[in-house]
């Protein structure tokens, strides 16, 4: 297998995730930063690539992949070793369900294009774009903290980590970046540390990318 492409920027959070699973999966790969606060991904150059104009993309095996999630299912089909959702199918939906509510509820409301909306067509103050932020993260994690609680371990769920533990991560970090209280949230809290202590997890922390500094 030719060597991986990531298409990737530092503070990406959907990227964030794709480079956990990357690590996890001992897929070795070269980062090609776009970055989204000068709008490289709005270019004809990176259009051509992903019409979506989004991060991440990953380019492996011949193939053109956008949209985490779909990476990280690929990638845990492609390289099944560790596994990245329980065997059993009542548990991987378990599992899954808690990594969308991380993917498809928190994390839209709060990318970006949509903080940039909110301050340019919208003429909303930062100040207001961050209780947003704020508010949207909260609202989301009180119930995961809820539906995590009963089955989980050290991680998200049991004691090793899973791709909601993948998705839990950078939020998280998008969390202490915008000051949320975390203290209501201890399941979360032991997931993501667990987790963080990981070397997988540890070299995919935007502070140790290219462009972060």
């Amino acid at each position: 297998m030719s060597r991986a492409i990531l298409h990737d920027y530092f503070r990406s959070s959907a990227a964030y995730r794709v480079r956990i699973a990357l690590n996890l999966k001992g897929v070795d790969y070269d980062s090609r930063p776009v970055n989204l606060a000068e709008g490289a991904q709005k270019s004809a150059e990176y259009r051509a690539l992903n019409p979506q104009g989004f991060v991440p993309m990953l380019e492996i095996d011949g193939l053109k992949l956008t949209q985490s999630l779909s990476i990280i299912m690929y990638l845990a089909t492609r390289f099944p070793e560790p596994p990245l959702l329980p065997a059993d199918p009542g548990e991987a939906a378990h599992v899954r369900g808690m990594a969308l509510a991380i993917a498809c509820d928190i994390h839209p409301l709060n990318n970006l294009r949509v903080l940039k909306y909110l301050k340019g067509e919208l003429g909303q103050s930062q100040e207001v774009a961050d209780a947003w932020y704020r508010h949207w993260i909260s609202e989301g994690l009180a119930p995961l903290e809820a539906v995590a609680a009963p089955r989980a371990g050290a991680f998200l769920f049991g004691d090793s980590p899973t791709i909601a533990d993948i998705c839990l991560v950078p939020q998280l970090y998008n969390a202490r970046r915008f000051n949320v209280p975390l203290d209501a949230y201890p399941t979360l809290l032991r997931a993501d540390a667990s987790a963080s202590a990981l070397d997988a997890f540890a070299a995919a922390h935007p502070d140790r990318q290219e462009g972060s500094q």
